[in-house]
């Protein structure tokens, strides 16, 4: 069973009228930029949490992009099992945003994770090929390592170059606490 998706206007009426607004994205996602009154809960956690306090308001789920509440939607169904209607914002919080409706975002935290992965493997892959290209064939050895990486970081999970940012000094911030908005 999937869950019905429905336009982030949509969802702020349905917020207005009590509903209960789910972020479903890691908390390095949600410490850096968020809907204002927003219940977190990592899609890591999905199964520790009960939703059955929600019972009778609608509960929206939402995520950056959109794709992941919808990958997830039958968890998430299962997850609110009849307690009560559930929905997807269409689009996510990126969606959210081009409505124009508000977010809080707080500078002070990095970027997420995933994004200084992306960022610091590309930079390695395109400067190891110009390297490569301009200086000495020996170069092409930085590619061919960040490659195997991520092919390693995506057959099994784990990710080298992300354990080691965990540890950069702007990284060094405590997601686990709920300080940053209300835990569901």
């Amino acid at each position: 069973m999937s869950l019905p998706r429905i336009r982030p206007a949509e969802a702020l009426r349905l917020l207005q009228q009590g509903a209960t607004l789910v972020d479903i994205r890691e908390a390095d996602e949600h410490a850096r930029e968020k809907i204002t009154g927003v219940h977190h809960l990592p899609l890591s956690k999905l199964d520790e949490a009960n939703l059955a306090l929600h019972e009778g308001k609608p509960v929206i789920f939402h995520c950056k992009s959109g794709a992941r509440t919808v990958s997830n939607s039958s968890r998430l169904a299962q997850k609110v099992g009849g307690f009560c209607e559930a929905f997807i914002i269409e689009g996510g919080l990126d969606a959210w945003k081009k409505a124009g409706l508000p977010v809080a975002v707080d500078r002070r935290h990095p970027i997420e994770l995933q994004r200084q992965v992306q960022i610091v493997a590309g930079g390695l892959a395109f400067f190891g090929t110009m390297l490569g290209l301009f200086v000495s064939p020996w170069f092409f050895a930085v590619t061919a390592f960040v490659g195997a990486g991520l092919m390693v970081a995506g057959a099994t999970g784990f990710c080298g170059m992300a354990r080691i940012l965990m540890r950069a000094p702007w990284n060094r911030t405590t997601y686990d606490t709920p300080a940053q908005g209300k835990t569901v």
